[in-house]
């Protein structure tokens, strides 16, 4: 009897904080679905011209992004050109975690080759 009695009032604390957290929700209201804990990419995040792009960006643009100071706004002029936005880590610019976290608000974009140009060949001497 001691084991149903200790059920029956644990079922009805589970019930009871359950009722506690919909109580201020209003009726028909849906909750929201949580946050994925995948990284957000960089198009679901910020259109392509709010991006900060790594091969242009000015010290001022690279210090107001988040976690990235002086030091890293400097190393990261300094190891320019990137071929693609992980070369962060590939060079060892930045750490990851200030990587996962500038990562949705930059972007590597490559120089526009001139029209008429076809790339690696050279012209006949």
């Amino acid at each position: 009897m001691n084991r149903k009695n200790s059920l029956l009032g644990l079922l009805s604390a589970i019930l009871f904080t359950a009722l506690l957290f919909t109580a201020g929700t209003p009726a028909g209201a849906q909750a929201k679905p949580a946050k994925s804990a995948a990284p957000a990419h960089a198009k679901d995040t910020a259109p392509a011209k709010d991006l900060v792009d790594l091969n242009t960006a000015t010290k001022e643009q690279l210090d107001a992004l988040p976690g990235i100071g002086a030091v890293y706004s400097q190393k990261i002029i300094d190891g320019r050109p990137y071929r693609a936005k992980t070369d962060l880590l590939r060079k060892k610019i930045v750490p990851k975690a200030t990587y996962d976290n500038i990562s949705p608000l930059v972007i590597a974009k490559q120089p526009e080759k001139p029209a008429g140009k076809a790339a690696g060949k050279k012209k006949p001497s």
